[in-house]
């Protein structure tokens, strides 16, 4: 097209598909100076100007601010660093509209009213620094002033949430169940609880036994009650009586008797008190939220497991 070919804005309209509105203003701040004017005043456009308002239109598109598309027209920028500061600048909208988004199916989940809304969003844009503080202050209440075996706290304190920096919505959604929870009195009431046994036991010289035996076969154990429940046998059935002997004979103490039904019941409620579905759960929402390997419910077989030592 010939540079001495001059359109009005209406023409420019056409060609462009921008309304004769917008073409005007983009004249009248200097984004788009016209070639010439026509005796009675009218402005006129060369395929310059033409080239010139379709680079602004894009620029407008990408959503940058009109002072930075006239600092690129006039050579005052590069479109290069425009576009870099641009994806810094959406990369943050982005995160923030997931936030958004993250909250509002939580609150759509569970029917919430205005304050809790308003504590989900809060929770949802904590910096990292205060999400690792949260799990900190957690863990220290729950042990403080208590004789408890400080390796094994130590390593439930070092797993930190570490939400990265383009989670997905359920990394947010995982977050903000997971803040909840260590926030929640009635989840930290069980924690400490289950503090004060281990430490009270601890005293007693009664706990190194149970736990080593526990966390040296507990995943044996889940898999024989899987194995139990899937062949259909009940707690009482002898599927579910070896179990509940294999289970007392590792962990009881050398002064008990680990057919006397006291001790049986004892090791029972020992095991129920660290078997709230709140704890398993908090560790499902942490494998969300850092990517871990999803952590499978093993509710259905501690069940299965304390219904065998009481039934024996």
């Amino acid at each position: 097209m010939p540079a001495t070919t001059v359109f009005t804005i209406g023409e420019l309209s056409r060609r462009t598909g921008l309304p004769v509105k917008t073409i005007r203003f983009y004249s009248d701040e200097g984004l788009l100076p016209p070639t010439q004017r026509t005796g009675a005043g009218y402005r006129l456009y060369d395929a310059h100007a033409l080239a010139r308002l379709e680079l602004v239109r894009t620029l407008r598109e990408l959503g940058i601010g009109l002072p930075d598309v006239s600092r690129a027209l006039a050579r005052e920028t590069t479109v290069r660093d425009l576009a870099t500061s641009h994806v810094d600048a959406l990369d943050e909208q982005i995160r923030r509209l997931r936030l958004r988004r993250a909250v509002l199916r939580a609150v759509l989940k569970r029917d919430s009213e205005l304050e809790e809304v308003k504590l989900m969003n809060r929770i949802a844009q904590m910096p990292d620094e205060q999400r690792r503080r949260l799990v900190d202050e957690f863990w220290a209440e729950m042990m403080e002033g208590l004789d408890v075996d400080p390796a094994f706290y130590a390593r439930m304190q070092s797993a930190k949430p570490d939400l990265p920096d383009d989670p997905t919505p359920e990394q947010l959604e995982a977050w903000i169940e997971f803040a909840e929870l260590v926030q929640d009195p009635g989840f930290r009431q069980s924690i400490r609880t289950m503090s004060e046994r281990h430490s009270t036991a601890r005293e007693a010289g009664e706990y190194e036994q149970p736990s080593k035996a526990q966390q040296e076969n507990w995943a044996a154990w889940m898999t024989d009650a899987r194995s139990a429940l899937d062949a259909g046998h009940a707690p009482d059935s002898p599927a579910g009586r070896a179990l509940a002997d294999a289970i007392v004979i590792a962990s009881a103490r050398p002064d008990q008797d680990p057919a006397d039904p006291a001790v049986r019941d004892q090791l029972a409620g020992g095991i129920a008190v660290g078997a709230d579905p709140r704890a398993e759960r908090y560790w499902q929402l942490l494998a969300t939220i850092n990517g871990w390997p999803a952590i499978p419910s093993r509710q259905e077989e501690v069940r299965f497991l304390l219904a065998a030592l009481r039934a024996s």
